[in-house]
């Protein structure tokens, strides 16, 4: 490997070198001739010493003069073009770092178990090269790590790079786009020249490109601005550089992450034969939320009450930015408090901040504060009673952000595929506010105006792409509701493949389900009139009410949770005996 830094140091510097011997002959002959020419000069007489000295002295004073004055200057531009001269201004700044610098362990690698595995196995591949090779494999090329922001794509590449022991190059796919068209291209020549640099003396390199939809969008025609020209042209020569590392056995993996969609990439760069492989970098479940909290946690001080299964089972729906986010918010809260170690208080006081925005200090009326805390109320009991799959986790009339009180649900597991039942319990807990008004308050306010938002929507899209309503129309009425036809595209027309009929039928019975889902709510607070009457009180006289102070209130009453809806498992196939039938005699 030593022999392969020098060969290709003499290969890169071979100009400097030839330069600075050259620079030595001339100053060892300028110092024989100096040498040569003070002793014929001291030979001489003493006249024609003192008209030499009178003739040239003062001349070569100025050489001397001149030379060690412009000396810097010489030395800055030839370091300047030994660094690429004009070419400085499409160089890569590509962060670059040796494997082992990274430090970033599988251990350390921590709420995505399943990209782990894959990821591990990628490391398997590179370090198994000749193996691979042997039986007729293809090297691994290019690795896309697709998913939400915050999830630790980049995280995972660097324990790739880690565990793989070889370089690591970033950069984010904004950094190659310019103004000026062939900058980007440029610029992706000079990272992979680099990289085969790296790969030759290190044995291996990888090249991560960090929002690679920056530069990996699907290409278009320029419509004459010249940025989509300068796009394509990156695009274009990416492409190529990855098709060129098969001309040699480079060991170079190129490793891309990004938020947008994959649909959203050009064609060309998820083909076979350039990102050979899919990462897809998820949200963690509860399990891996547990072990999360249990890593950032471990370098902190917290007491008894946090509980890590609650917070998980709190936390549905966030990245493992976002947890480590929420225990830092903690800790700052718990100092700000003077406390000595955090407390679930302070955990989840960290949780409403980060989600809701911190408290406004809004004076409210008495009158306000009832109707606030009867509109809360309503929420809290339609989400015990009438949605199941759901805790009411904490209610407040606190103002934070732009509610001026809400309820924190908290699912009790987590749903990927959501049934109708499940659906019309979210839209009950949205209309719950509006009945608890106009049963106690005989008056409704403006701050039910985004729970019918919510509610319209979820019937919306039931009625209109799920087919949940009940007149039995199938289809995705939405996606057809208004599609461009093939003469207007270019003039932004729309037609209509939906009937009027079928959209008086289809908006009916999104009305239908929202005053189905109002009557079942409003039956249920004038039954539970009382429990509806207490958790207003509560929540006026201490504003925030806490998991704990919720089930307490429903306790009082005698009052249990429904359980949780199940779909009933398929049944069974009885065996039936085999029976031949009549044997012949």
């Amino acid at each position: 490997m030593n022999k392969r830094k020098i060969k290709l140091f003499f290969q890169f510097h071979w100009i400097g070198i030839l330069i600075s011997i050259a620079c030595v002959i001339v100053a060892i002959s300028l110092v024989f001739f100096l040498s040569n020419t003070i002793s014929a000069w001291k030979s001489s007489d003493s006249y024609l010493k003192k008209a030499s000295l009178a003739q040239y002295g003062l001349f070569f004073y100025i050489i001397f003069i001149t030379q060690i004055l412009t000396l810097p200057l010489h030395v800055a531009l030839y370091t300047w073009m030994l660094q690429g001269g004009y070419k400085n201004f499409t160089k890569v700044q590509a962060k670059t770092s040796k494997g082992k610098d990274i430090s970033i362990h599988w251990t350390d690698v921590i709420g995505m178990e399943e990209a782990k595995q894959e990821a591990a196995e990628v490391v398997r591949l590179v370090m198994d090269r000749v193996e691979v090779q042997k039986i007729g494999g293809k090297i691994l090329r290019g690795i896309l790590m697709m998913g939400p922001p915050g999830c630790g794509k980049t995280y995972l590449a660097k324990a790739i790079a880690t565990e793989s022991n070889i370089p690591f190059m970033s950069m984010s796919g904004s950094e190659f786009i310019e103004m000026f068209v062939g900058v980007g291209a440029s610029r992706v020549r000079k990272l992979f020249k680099q990289a085969r640099q790296l790969a030759y003396t290190e044995g291996g390199c990888i090249i991560f490109i960090d929002e690679l939809d920056a530069v990996g969008a699907q290409r278009s025609v320029d419509r004459g601005s010249g940025g989509q020209t300068e796009s394509n042209t990156t695009l274009n020569q990416l492409l190529i550089e990855m098709d060129g590392m098969k001309e040699k056995d480079y060991n170079i993996i190129i490793i891309g992450a990004t938020n947008a969609p994959e649909t959203f990439l050009d064609p060309a760069l998820l083909r076979p034969g350039r990102f050979d492989r899919k990462i897809y970098v998820d949200l963690p479940n509860l399990e891996e939320r547990e072990h999360l909290f249990d890593y950032y946690l471990k370098d902190a001080k917290y007491d008894s009450t946090v509980d890590n299964k609650r917070l998980a089972r709190l936390t549905v729906g966030n990245s493992p930015a976002d947890i480590a986010n929420l225990v830092h918010e903690a800790a700052l809260i718990a100092v700000r408090n003077k406390k000595q170690a955090i407390s679930m208080k302070e955990v989840t006081e960290a949780y409403d901040r980060v989600e809701m925005g911190i408290k406004h200090k809004i004076v409210f009326s008495q009158e306000e504060r009832i109707k606030i805390a009867y509109h809360e109320a309503g929420h809290a009991i339609s989400m015990y009673f009438l949605a199941p799959h759901k805790d009411v986790f904490k209610a407040t009339i606190l103002a934070r952000g732009g509610a001026l009180g809400f309820v924190m649900p908290q699912p009790r597991e987590e749903i990927h595929v959501r049934t109708r039942d499940q659906y019309l319990g979210d839209i009950k807990v949205s209309l719950g506010s509006y009945a608890a008004e106009k049963l106690k308050l005989r008056v409704t306010t403006s701050g039910v105006g985004w729970d019918f938002t919510t509610a319209m929507w979820i019937a919306h899209h039931m009625v209109w792409e799920w087919g949940m309503g009940k007149s039995g129309l199938v289809g995705n009425y939405a996606s057809i509701a208004a599609m461009p036809t093939q003469i207007g595209v270019f003039k932004g027309e729309n037609v209509s493949y939906v009937s009027e009929k079928v959209k008086e039928q289809l908006n009916s019975e999104v009305q239908e389900i929202l005053q189905e889902c109002l009557k079942e709510v409003e039956v249920l607070l004038i039954k539970e009139s009382s429990l509806l009457d207490r958790f207003a009180e509560e929540l006026l006289k201490n504003e925030e009410l806490d998991y704990d102070q919720i089930e307490a209130i429903f306790k009082e009453f005698n009052k249990t949770r429904p359980p949780i809806v199940r779909v009933p498992a398929m049944p069974q196939k009885k065996e039936v005996p085999f029976n031949p039938g009549p044997q012949p005699s």
